[in-house]
């Protein structure tokens, strides 16, 4: 029973020794993380755990932000952080942001996380335009960027395309300009070759050494109304406080550096601004909100004790972190040459590795076509012997036909001779036979001329005797003997018609016509009459 009861004691003992704790996420640009904090914390002990984590020992820049009903706030070092106006829900979720911003990033930013973090937040409000950037400045601010997360330039890896998933320019300058995002890739990637050599760290305070030079760097905006109602805004930077027109946040009306700046005192929503100068009037002016005037008085002091420290000779402790930050940079220095003599080297080796890996290729090559064409001249040897043997047995044929072909030359050539002599014969002959076919083509044309000739004569004759036998009818028709005189008479007409149809008829006809016409005239006349003592007469004269 006893020991129960000590038991019981010892665990309500270790009970109550354990801290309450309650998680927190703290969200940084570029990771998340998530701490378990006890209940008594303040807000420098959850700041210091977040730095020591991060490795961060620039922690005058930076702070941890939270949002009050759309009111930014940050977390204050010297209060509890549950007793912040901030939500109980675990885990309670505060942002790692930079609070203040360097006058000169070169100088004054030594470690690189601390430079990293400020790229990484000046470039997400360039993008979401809390930072007005000019259209060059930003195609030149996003060539380095690229540089600080690809490294060198490489056409053979960094191809058409490989930014085309990036965020790199703000939507106002896309819209600007006509231009497709192969266009703007292409003049993102021309100036992102230049950088060449560069490490991530140079690429990135390159970056911010052009972004501190933009109007709006660094700068946090508070709607305020001055003592005549009149909307404006106010600025606190680095440099000081600054007035601006609501319509034109680059360019401001008034400007109080931080060095002429006497006091600075706010009482409910009224804020007073007192130059060094007293010839120069206050500046009042009113803020929304209690809430803001607070934080407007936190920005103001702690820009304030920057710039003025600034102006003091660097800290034990900022002057080792620049020695080691030299140190650092020297030793990185070195890193980066030998790593580049290293990668030197080793191209050198690839190319010659790859030269010795050509060269053998090309020698096992060599070796595998003087190997086949040995292979192929001792089968070319092979064939070469097999052809000489089947040459020599063909040439011994061939000797014997050549033999052959020169008796049957001889003999052609005898044949030859006889063929010519009867060839010059047939020739000859042919010739004889030309001239007999134009002799007989020549007596043919005679001949045919003569038939010509002979059938015009015909014709003629034919046509002299139709005459003829008309005539001769004519006269056969006629009285014949005369009347009986005693006396000679003389002629009748009809009779010496008759005479000169005699005469005419011995004129026209040949003797032989005539006598074959009288031939025929007898034959027609001899049934019907009656022969004549004067027909001889008739003969007689036609005589």
């Amino acid at each position: 029973m006893a020991g129960a009861i000590a038991s019981r004691m010892s665990f309500s003992s270790l009970k109550r020794k354990q801290p309450k704790t309650f998680t927190v996420r703290i969200v940084t640009m570029d990771a998340e993380m998530e701490f378990n904090c006890e209940m008594k914390w303040k807000g420098k002990d959850l700041f210091d755990l977040v730095c020591r984590t991060l490795g961060l020992r620039e922690t005058w820049f930076f702070g941890l932000q939270y949002t009050i009903k759309d009111t930014v706030a940050w977390l204050k070092m010297d209060k509890k952080v549950l007793d912040h106006d901030v939500s109980k829900e675990e885990p309670v979720t505060f942002h790692f942001l930079a609070k203040f911003y360097p006058e000169n990033a070169e100088e004054e930013l030594v470690q690189e996380i601390t430079q990293h973090l400020f790229f990484l937040q000046v470039k997400k409000q360039i993008l979401d335009e809390k930072i007005y950037c000019p259209p060059e400045a930003s195609v030149l601010l996003a060539s380095y960027a690229v540089q600080a997360k690809y490294g060198d330039y490489d056409p053979s890896v960094h191809k058409r395309g490989f930014l085309a998933q990036e965020e790199l320019l703000p939507k106002r300058v896309i819209n600007l300009y006509q231009m497709t995002p192969e266009m703007w890739e292409e003049r993102i990637t021309a100036w992102y070759a230049e950088h060449r050599g560069r490490a991530r760290d140079e690429a990135e305070m390159e970056y911010l050494k052009i972004a501190q030079d933009l109007e709006m760097y660094g700068v946090n905006y508070f709607t305020i109304r001055n003592k005549k109602g009149t909307e404006l805004l106010l600025g606190v930077d680095a440099l000081g406080l600054h007035i601006y027109d609501p319509e034109n946040r680059l360019t401001p009306k008034i400007s109080f550096p931080w060095n002429e700046i006497r006091n600075i005192s706010y009482s409910d929503k009224e804020f007073t601004i007192k130059p060094l100068d007293k010839k120069i009037d206050v500046f009042k002016f009113n803020s929304s909100k209690l809430r803001v005037n607070k934080l407007i008085l936190q920005l103001c002091i702690g820009n304030h004790d920057l710039f003025m420290r600034r102006r003091k000779a660097d800290s034990l402790e900022v002057q080792q972190m620049k020695a080691q930050a030299r140190e650092e940079k020297a030793r990185k220095q070195m890193e980066r040459q030998r790593l580049a003599r290293e990668k030197q080297m080793r191209e050198e080796a690839e190319r010659t590795r790859d030269e010795l890996e050509r060269r053998l290729l090309q020698m096992k090559e060599e070796a595998t076509m003087a190997n086949e064409a040995l292979m192929r001249s001792e089968e070319t040897a092979d064939l070469l012997a097999e052809k000489a043997q089947i040459t020599e047995e063909e040439a011994k044929l061939l000797a014997q036909k050549a033999a052959e072909a020169e008796q049957e030359m001889q003999r052609v050539k005898a044949t030859a001779i006889r063929t010519e002599e009867e060839k010059r014969l047939m020739e000859q002959k042919v010739l004889e036979a030309e001239v007999l076919a134009l002799k007989m083509a020549e007596e043919s044309e005679r001949r045919a001329k003569e038939a010509d000739q002979l059938k015009q004569d015909l014709q003629e004759a034919r046509e002299a005797e139709r005459r003829a036998k008309q005539k001769l009818l004519e006269i056969t028709t006629k009285p014949t003997y005369p009347p009986m005189n005693p006396l000679p008479a003389p002629l009748p007409p009809d009779m010496a018609s008759f005479n000169l149809i005699g005469d005419s008829l011995s004129f026209d006809f040949k003797d032989t016509d005539m006598k074959r016409l009288s031939m025929e005239i007898e034959k027609e006349n001899s049934p019907c009459r009656v022969p004549s003592p004067e027909w001889p007469s008739l003969k007689s004269s036609s005589r």
